[in-house]
């Protein structure tokens, strides 16, 4: 494999690979993904939001208020769609993720497309005070 190198942030890369998804639906081409419901706080602002707002022309993103609302929203947007596109709901570290665990269970019992992204925490340093 011959090419040029491009460095990315693991949310640059992310990001990349959204928008590169398709589907055919009715003979044509469509993004996979829709966009993006998002609160982003500490674990996802300086890299998932910084790489979705480069984007925002090709994955739109628009910030929620409550992070099962976001989830069971995405979930409703897969099954207006007959599961042939999907949107993402992302949230911060902590309480906002377990926040999407009831949709998610809604999602798998349904089976309907989702994707749930949450943040995590800094590995190199140790948070004073603790967030959440």
């Amino acid at each position: 494999m011959t090419g040029k190198t491009v460095k990315l942030t693991v949310g640059q890369a992310i990001v990349r690979y959204l928008i590169n998804q398709y589907t055919i639906i009715d003979g044509e081409r469509h993004q996979l993904f829709a966009g993006v419901f998002g609160i982003f706080g500490h674990g996802n602002v300086t890299c998932l939001s910084e790489a979705l707002e480069q984007v925002q022309d090709r994955l739109p993103t628009w910030r929620g208020q409550n992070e099962q609302s976001m989830a069971l929203a995405a979930i409703g947007y897969a099954k207006a769609k007959l599961r042939r596109q999907i949107m993402i709901a992302t949230t911060s570290v902590g309480p906002g993720a377990t926040n999407m665990v009831t949709a998610a269970g809604v999602a798998h019992s349904n089976r309907l497309p989702v994707l749930l992204l949450s943040g995590d925490t800094y590995n190199n340093r140790l948070p004073d005070p603790v967030l959440q």
